[in-house]
């Protein structure tokens, strides 16, 4: 019998985890050079690791395990350490689209796993030179000559990666559970392409599909119909967002799981990878309660159609864990403080407005 030929790994660009690699080293007092030194490589290799050309990656995982523990003990903020898998997520996925093969749509890693917004806003540096939240503000540091603030794709590059994920999004088969992934995560991505052609494109590829926000409760097609209402929220229409709410999650407690289940795994609060979207309907997906109330919390803003995706999820949040504001007092006086806010200044929804003054009742009467 012959032996079928394996398949060449596809080649990958390094270019996002290398940024965050030398913001990582900037935030220590190492020089390329000393950091090299200290790490026990040679400078080219280092050099190498910082602008792509060496994809951390392609590293041996004991390499690169032992690299990230190096980081930390020289000094390395542990926020950006931690970044670097969200980094090396980015960039194969930019990598499998700027240079798709035979297999682009079979093994695409849009459709291999669900993806984090630590990856999306990893890929939105690159796509839009938006930094991520954990490092905006942050102070350039002093460099020799011109460097570049973010490691945005070229224009060029840009255009083939929008159009490669608008193909995905149209020939994904969605058929099995990868490939509606694919197609999900292909079209919020699609999104991000503010060009006026592309907003046309993704306005009517999304109100195509307004068909899957028809259901009510859980369905297969539960997290499609989600990314859908959320993304033409994104896009200035929230009534799908505030009929999704009504429809597919208030009074359903599969729907009200997956909702939750869905945001602790794009806001950190779940750590197991996940290949599909089956998980969300888990009523035992095991995330960190404290961690998705600090996100929602911090997340909590005007924007039409998520304030009152927040609202929602945090009131749902409360009611299946009442003791959380008692676990952590200063976290439930800040989310206290902006649902005031809401209150007194915020156009909401009578079902946002309902919900989020029962949260604030909750809050006060755990303050007393």
């Amino acid at each position: 019998m012959t032996a079928r030929p394996t398949a060449r790994p596809r080649a990958v660009s390094g270019t996002i985890s290398g940024f965050v690699l030398r913001t990582a080293r900037e935030s220590t007092p190492h020089t390329q050079r000393s950091m090299a030194e200290a790490l026990g490589v040679d400078l080219t290799t280092f050099q190498g690791w910082e602008s792509g050309r060496r994809p951390l990656a392609n590293m041996k995982a004991s390499a690169l395990l032992d690299l990230r523990r190096h980081l930390a003990v020289l000094g390395a903020e542990a926020d950006l350490v931690a970044l670097l898998d969200a980094a090396m997520d980015a960039d194969r996925i930019i990598s499998a689209s700027l240079h798709p093969d035979g297999r682009a749509r079979l093994l695409h890693p849009l459709g291999e796993w669900v993806h984090t917004r630590d990856t999306a806003h990893m890929l939105a540096w690159a796509l839009t030179g938006a930094p991520p939240p954990a490092l905006a503000g942050r102070p350039a540091p002093a460099r020799r000559g011109p460097v570049a603030a973010a490691p945005l794709l070229p224009a060029p590059e840009r255009r083939a990666f929008f159009t490669h994920l608008r193909d995905l999004a149209e020939s994904a088969h969605r058929t099995d559970n990868r490939g509606v992934l694919l197609h999900r995560q292909a079209l919020y991505l699609s999104s991000y392409d503010r060009s006026p052609e592309a907003v046309s494109w993704t306005a009517q590829t999304l109100h195509a599909r307004r068909g899957v926000l028809a259901g009510r409760g859980w369905s297969p097609q539960w997290a499609e119909a989600r990314s859908t209402a959320t993304a033409l929220a994104r896009l200035g229409d929230p009534v799908p967002l505030l009929d999704f709410i009504e429809r597919a999650m208030a009074d359903d407690d599969t729907g009200e799981t997956a909702n939750l289940n869905y945001w602790a795994y794009w806001l950190g609060a779940a750590r197991r990878p996940q290949a599909d979207d089956t998980f969300m309907r888990d009523p035992d997906a095991g995330w960190d309660p404290i961690t998705l109330l600090r996100a929602l919390t911090q997340g909590l803003h005007l924007a039409p159609g998520y304030v009152d995706l927040y609202t929602h999820s945090l009131w749902a949040l409360l009611t299946a864990h009442p003791w959380l504001p008692l676990a952590s007092p200063t976290l439930a006086a800040s989310l206290d403080t902006r649902t005031d806010r809401l209150l007194s200044e915020g156009v909401l929804s009578k079902r946002a407005r309902r919900e989020l003054s029962a949260v604030h009742y909750v809050l006060r009467q755990n303050r007393t």
